[in-house]
């Protein structure tokens, strides 16, 4: 499942084991580097390329998660 994928990319890059899907990135102190990460991990991990823009139109594991399977692009590694 992908908000699976995503939140344990979120739980390492912030590191953090406390993240629900409706935290905001922003509020667990998330900032542009950890961002800049995590969309590098989506990329590698996943195979899908996210726009900094839309993480953060989408600052949270639910949210960017519906966002990246609307895209309908992740690979299955």
């Amino acid at each position: 499942m992908i908000s699976d994928r995503v939140h344990a990319i979120w739980c390492r890059e912030l590191q953090r084991d406390d993240i629900s899907v409706d935290d905001d990135f922003f509020t667990l102190g998330g900032q542009s580097v950890i961002m800049v990460g995590i969309q590098g991990a989506f990329m590698e991990e996943l195979g899908v390329e996210v726009p900094m823009d839309q993480l953060f139109l989408h600052p949270t594991v639910a949210s960017i998660s519906a966002y990246i399977a609307s895209q309908g692009t992740v690979t299955t590694r």
